[in-house]
């Protein structure tokens, strides 16, 4: 190419990235005063109310608009571009947050608009930005360029064009798409919106009332595709969602701590997050069971064990009331109590539900004693009366007695006679006695309960009164749910819709699926599809190919995970002091950016951070993921944390500490998305130890892929 032209194709592509960069910075200052507006709205909200709830309710909102209009500096407001075929004639409508006259739409985190309300930013969720995950050069969908945009912090550096209508497609081979997947990552997990591949947008756009279930191996992003999924659904059905509910269900605080900061950034505040336990927790924990116990409690045929035992308790009436309300005395015969009873319970009402219809039908016969003699109808206040009357309430206590959670599970697991009738055909002897308590309690305010119990407490209240159903709740790690679990979930998406996210390789709890059919038919949604994700964005090639080698001692039926990034590093090294190789590793990351995790069994866990003490390294807190560069994870919560840099201790002991350590082990080889270190005394697993890692390990050198 002649050096004059070369010479004027970089002054034009210096010229368009000075154009961009100048729609960036117009694009900041719109969005300052889009906040500065909300924050003058906000100090004179209450004035223009015009009662204390519209300005209480008018407050909470505009304080909620100007919180999302925060503006990171560190993160840019746009991502990418499309340029559209169909450029608007001359005052013809264009498409919102379009050029009339380009058809050009910038693809940024939120929705900017100048001062006139003219879009600069078009949000990643509007319905048209679809096109900038899912044009392909086979199907552009009308574009003709998607541009993407490389920056350093939030300083637009690059940018990357597709001419689609060319057949030009660069998609996993482009080059700033690759840096974006593979930067560094310290701190809290990141939004995915600038990388998000044309598979996981199908799953984060599907309809809000369709149930899915994503089987995603190491890396391939299941949990990103959960959080965006939340804000996509919000972003469509704020209102109806804002009113029914979004809940995010993940495995433990140190996991909700990582992902904490993502919907966030995507301008999403009120998202709620929890774990199983805290959303069920009627009570404190206080106690523990043995193995066999807590496999028996959280098994689905407890369910029916419970239910049996509450509805025992109804009895029948064996002799008539009497109710005087101070003029007259009303009577009603047994016979007709009994069948008030049994036709309640025909109906099949939530417990304390029917308690309260037989008492209302109790009331609605001595109202229409009263009625025939007056010829009147006595008021309501009669009514309350009667229904409090003493002889109602000890029929009521006799034949419909009341009960709460705590109670039921009480008398169950405290009495071994009636646990027997309870699961007399359903559980084996054996398992009623792994059930019992071993030590007596007096009552049941001195009950020590496990984290066991409260998937019980939750079944029995489940069955008194009925759950409030959300709309959508994301599950993620969803193949440690035991089938108890599953119905606690299900008692809250009666009438909504649950997007499932795991991967059965990972399922590390005693009750783990193997299925995840079998898990959807207890979540009560047995039709939801269920979509693989194979391909692997962040775990390197070498780190997966050796966690595949346990696949055929993990017993599941899932497919293998590929990697599209072979630059990871991965090395197996045999030693005979752990905690000082420990530390000369982290020497040797100390150049190089990124976070890292020593992953290790718990009985690893002081002598190392002993020893990282004395070599001067402050980890940070497991809850607190912005808090240091290295931390050290228990190997029972490394699930769904993700580390540049990983050091894993003594594979043997991690396998060794729980009855399903292989999978525990998947888990934790599957954390780093750089480098791998595996620091082992023992042998290896059996399942790792082929000949070619044996001497990779013995050399302590990188092993094959």
């Amino acid at each position: 190419m002649p050096a004059d032209h070369t010479a004027d194709h970089t002054a034009e592509l210096t010229a368009e990235l000075d154009a961009e960069r100048a729609h960036m910075t117009a694009s900041r200052a719109a969005l300052h005063a889009m906040r500065e507006h909300a924050e003058a709205m906000y100090a004179v909200g209450a004035k223009i109310a015009g009662d204390p709830f519209s300005a209480e309710t008018l407050g909470v909102a505009l304080a909620r608009r100007v919180a999302e209009l925060a503006d990171d500096p560190r993160t840019p407001l746009f991502f990418g571009r499309l340029d559209l075929d169909g450029a608007t004639e001359p005052g013809a409508a264009a498409e919102p947050g379009a050029d009339p006259v380009t058809g050009r739409y910038h693809i940024g985190r939120r929705h900017v608009t100048d001062e006139l309300g003219e879009p600069l930013v078009l949000d990643w969720r509007a319905p048209v930005s679809r096109a900038f995950y899912q044009a392909s050069a086979r199907d552009p969908q009308g574009v003709r360029t998607r541009r993407r945009f490389g920056f350093a912090g939030g300083d637009l550096t690059s940018f990357e064009d597709e001419r689609l209508d060319q057949g030009e497609e660069f998609g996993t081979t482009s080059k700033i798409l690759i840096e974006e997947i593979e930067r560094p990552r310290v701190g809290p997990m990141r939004d995915i919106v600038a990388t998000i591949q044309p598979e996981q947008d199908e799953l984060v756009r599907a309809d809000l009332d369709t149930s899915i279930c994503v089987q995603g191996a190491p890396g391939t992003g299941k949990t990103a595709v959960g959080l965006h999924r939340a804000a996509y659904l919000l972003y469509l059905h704020r209102e109806r969602l804002r009113r029914t509910g979004v809940l995010i269900l993940g495995p433990n605080p140190a996991f909700l701590g990582y992902i904490s900061a993502v919907l966030p950034a995507l301008g999403e505040l009120e998202v709620r997050q929890a774990t199983l336990e805290g959303l069920i927790g009627r009570v404190p924990v206080s106690g523990g069971d043995l193995v066999e116990a807590e496999a028996v409690k959280h098994d689905p045929r407890m369910a029916t064990v419970l239910r049996r035992a509450l509805w025992s308790r109804l009895g029948r009436a064996d002799s008539a009331i009497q109710v005087s309300d101070g003029a007259y005395r009303w009577r009603i015969d047994p016979g007709v109590l009994t069948r008030l009873v049994d036709d309640t319970r025909r109906e099949d009402p939530a417990y304390l539900l029917g308690r309260e219809r037989v008492r209302a039908r109790v009331v609605g016969l001595l109202q229409r004693q009263a009625e025939t003699r007056s010829g009147e109808s006595p008021g309501e206040p009669w009514q309350r009366r009667m229904g409090k009357a003493k002889p109602v309430v000890e029929f009521l206590d006799a034949c419909w007695p009341a009960v709460t959670p705590q109670s039921l599970v009480f008398e169950l697991l405290s009495d071994a006679e009636a646990l027997a009738r309870a699961a007399e055909g359903i559980l084996t002897e054996a398992e009623c006695q792994a059930l019992r308590w071993p030590r007596r309690f007096r009552s049941v305010r001195s009950v020590r309960w496990s984290s066991a119990d409260l998937v019980l407490l939750d079944e029995a209240a489940g069955l008194l009164e009925r759950e409030p159903s959300l709309h959508h709740i994301i599950i993620d790690e969803a193949q440690d749910l035991s089938p108890m679990q599953c119905r606690a979930i299900a008692r809250r998406t009666a009438h909504g819709s649950i997007t499932l996210l795991g991967d059965l390789a990972q399922g590390t709890a005693p009750w783990a699926a193997t299925d995840w059919r079998e898990s959807l038919r207890h979540l009560g949604k047995p039709d939801a599809a269920v979509v693989p994700l194979t391909t692997g964005f962040r775990v390197p090639e070498a780190v997966v190919a050796l966690a595949n080698r346990l696949l055929p001692a993990l017993e599941v039926n899932v497919p293998p995970a590929v990697s599209l990034r072979s630059d990871g590093s991965l090395v197996l090294r045999r030693v005979d002091d752990l905690a000082a190789e420990v530390v000369a590793e982290l020497a040797a990351t100390r150049s190089l950016p990124g976070s890292v995790g020593v992953i290790a069994a718990d009985r690893h866990l002081d002598e190392l951070r002993t020893a990282l003490g004395a070599a001067g390294e402050e980890p940070g807190e497991l809850d607190a993921p912005a808090g240091g560069r290295v931390t050290v994870v228990p190997a029972t919560l490394a699930k769904g944390l993700e580390y540049d840099h990983v050091i894993v201790v003594e594979p043997a002991e991690i396998v060794d500490a729980e009855p399903r350590g292989l999978h525990r082990l998947y888990v934790v080889l599957t954390r780093a998305v750089t480098r791998l270190t595996v620091l082992h005394a023992r042998p290896l697993p059996e399942a790792l130890a082929t000949d070619a890692l044996d001497q990779a390990a013995g050399a302590g050198v990188p092993a094959p892929a």
